[in-house]
């Protein structure tokens, strides 16, 4: 078993990628990985949320806040981190008229892996998914269950039954159906962090994190919206046969306790983990207690395959 505690001193390289789907639909990816790309410890493909491209989410920067981007942080430990831009979002592909539901992330998720499989080598992902990157994420591992190795889905929904935040959300529905796109700005970031539980996150980081965000998209497709306020459940735990993370935040408004253990339950493998996050509200990777949001998916991206099952 490699020795995945290890923190290496190299350097670390951030790389650009892109590739395409759908014959000629562009999809940028961002890599990060400290010395050598062939990482031992494995390859991680992070899936961002509804509102939000893959940088700022993954790879954000904050002075004086060590150890700000996950991907920095995880690619010390020896993993290949990568993370892509949905249709629709950040530098990927705008020009479609589309509103880039859950079902077409799932495509894209698809092509990121795909395309890392064809530069780095073909071994199955760790995958993590947040918000309704975890639903895009869930699908593909449902759909591509052979491409993932273990899978992590932090701020999920499943049904929506008991979610406060979709209660609001739903009073807008004839409108995010009427339109491909929605307007977000600086203001719209900051009412994330305020809508569960304020002062879960320190503003200098709101602040930096509105400000990634921002940098890149003005509007982001409605589709997710549409789809978690009236589509779900979009996926069937009874089909996810991967190792799987449950993550949930202690304040998070997006899914309530009972909706995911329901779906924690029907989960078929029996390698299926359950955490609740003290402290945090829906962004994890942003708030005061980050550094317990990345030791709880170091622990399950790190643990040893079973080598007994009965």
């Amino acid at each position: 078993m490699n020795d995945m505690t290890k923190i290496t001193a190299a350097t670390i390289t951030g790389e650009e990628h892109w590739t395409t789907k759908s014959g000629d639909v562009r999809l940028f990816l961002f890599e990060k990985y400290a010395g050598e790309p062939n990482a031992s410890a494995g390859i991680i493909l992070f899936v961002h949320g509804s509102s939000m491209a893959g940088q700022p989410t993954f790879d954000l920067q904050v002075e004086g806040r060590p150890d700000s981007s996950v991907m920095d942080w995880f690619a010390r430990r020896g993993f290949d981190c990568w993370c892509v831009d949905m249709e629709g979002y950040g530098r990927s592909e705008k020009s479609r008229d589309n509103n880039a539901p859950i079902a077409q992330g799932a495509d894209d998720c698809l092509a990121a892996a795909s395309y890392i499989h064809k530069l780095r080598g073909r071994r199955p992902l760790y995958v993590y998914g947040i918000s309704s990157g975890a639903l895009r994420a869930a699908m593909f591992a449902q759909r591509h269950p052979d491409l993932v190795a273990r899978l992590a889905l932090d701020a999920m929904v499943w049904t929506g039954d008991g979610s406060p935040t979709l209660a609001e959300r739903k009073k807008r529905l004839p409108e995010f159906r009427t339109k491909n796109r929605r307007p977000i700005d600086k203001a719209f970031i900051h009412s994330i962090f305020e809508r569960d539980h304020p002062g879960t996150a320190e503003e200098k980081v709101i602040d930096a994190f509105a400000d990634a965000v921002t940098a890149l998209d003005d509007s982001v497709p409605t589709g997710t919206y549409v789809d978690m306020c009236a589509n779900l459940p979009v996926v069937d735990p009874g089909r996810i046969t991967v190792p799987t993370l449950i993550m949930r935040g202690q304040w998070d408004g997006i899914a309530s306790f009972d909706d995911l253990v329901a779906f924690f339950a029907g989960l078929p493998n029996p390698d299926k983990h359950f955490a609740v996050m003290p402290g945090i509200s829906h962004a994890s990777f942003q708030q005061k207690n980050y550094a317990l949001v990345y030791h709880i998916l170091w622990s399950f991206f790190a643990q040893p395959t079973p080598i007994y099952r009965g």
